[in-house]
């Protein structure tokens, strides 16, 4: 099967085979698709754990919460399916430590949206899959491309430690930002992103930053308060102009949702228009499509070049791409994997 090979094996009935107890590490909303497809697939669940420092007697789904020292004085031999993200160094240390000691795998699943990565979903993917992977620019996109394939469907947590890269090689190698950007940032947050942009630019010529989560904005004026030529707007980024209902949760539960709040939405090539935009970062929390879809002109006209997040649904690695191709072929894509467990912080960067 497309990048795979004959040994691996899907995360879900590798689960659903064994005879070690399973151990999910961690709790939130990640843990509860998990574990819906634990039930799903006939896997069971032995307990919950958490790191040290979270086990406060609390329970969760019906399990009492539990320290590693608990399972490995309880069972000979288990497997740790890792629940939760993260970017901490100390925390995914902690986690490549452990996995010196017992089996870790990560059963996948999408940051938004549902479904599974399963030989289904390779097999309805393949052209596709392959159309874009003939498409990357560089060996280190290609390999970044299949580890993604092998990882979703295996869940091999080891698959991430040799794809996985600083951003300085591709801002340095690749981007190579000036200190006369115009930028359009979607999906600012707290002005993170604009500190990248400074520190591998050197400065910035002028910057357009869109936020749609209040909270989150506040955050962001405080962030940029004194700095020049830096608009920012507490907007959707869409593939149109208008309203639209967004509820206001705050982080990854915010999002474009028929039980939200009617609010304004912009397309990048109204933000755009007497901007000229030469650079666009884009980590709108699964509404990517969206995003590109409504900066078309822009994309053909300026040719921009981007930084796209491409991890909140399976199919964003190799959809998007397509989809940027598609109405601008002179761009030239590389895939990065930037530190983070599970396959987070996969960006496309197109020149």
């Amino acid at each position: 099967m497309l990048f795979l090979n004959d040994t691996d094996i899907n995360i879900w009935k590798y689960l659903s085979k064994t005879d070690k107890p399973v151990i999910l590490y961690g709790m939130g909303n990640g843990a509860d698709k998990i574990l819906h497809n634990f039930d799903k697939f006939n896997i069971k669940c032995s307990g919950i754990m958490a790191s040290d420092n979270f086990v406060r007697g609390q329970s969760y789904c019906g399990f009492k919460v539990s320290k590693l020292s608990f399972f490995e004085e309880l069972f000979d031999d288990f497997i740790i399916a890792v629940a939760f993200g993260t970017q901490l160094p100390d925390v995914m240390e902690n986690i490549k430590s452990i996995s010196l000691r017992h089996e870790i795998v990560v059963p996948n699943v999408p940051v938004f949206g549902s479904g599974i990565f399963d030989d289904n979903f390779i097999s309805q993917n393949a052209e596709k899959m392959e159309c874009a992977y003939s498409l990357l620019a560089d060996s280190r996109s290609r390999q970044v491309f299949e580890a993604a394939v092998k990882f979703y469907y295996s869940g091999k947590l080891e698959l991430l430690w040799d794809i996985t890269d600083s951003k300085d090689e591709i801002f340095q190698n690749v981007l190579k930002l000036s200190p006369h950007e115009n930028y359009i940032d979607l999906g600012a947050y707290h002005g993170d992103t604009i500190d990248e942009l400074i520190h591998y630019s050197g400065g910035y010529n002028k910057i357009i930053a869109i936020e749609p989560d209040f909270k989150n904005f506040r955050k962001l004026n405080e962030h940029i308060k004194g700095m020049d030529n830096i608009i920012a707007e507490n907007k959707i980024i869409w593939n149109h102009n208008g309203t639209i209902l967004f509820s206001q949760e705050s982080g990854r539960s915010s999002g474009v949702n028929l039980k939200g709040t009617p609010s304004q939405a912009v397309t990048i090539d109204k933000l755009n228009v007497h901007f000229n935009a030469s650079y666009i970062k884009m980590d709108v929390e699964g509404c990517e499509k969206e995003a590109i879809a409504g900066g078309v002109l822009t994309l053909e006209s300026s040719k921009p070049k981007l930084n796209i997040a491409a991890y909140h649904r399976f199919a964003d690695f190799f959809e998007l791409i397509l989809l940027i191709h598609s109405i601008n072929p002179n761009y030239r894509f590389f895939l990065r994997h930037h530190p983070y467990i599970p396959f987070w912080d996969t960006n496309i960067y197109c020149i």
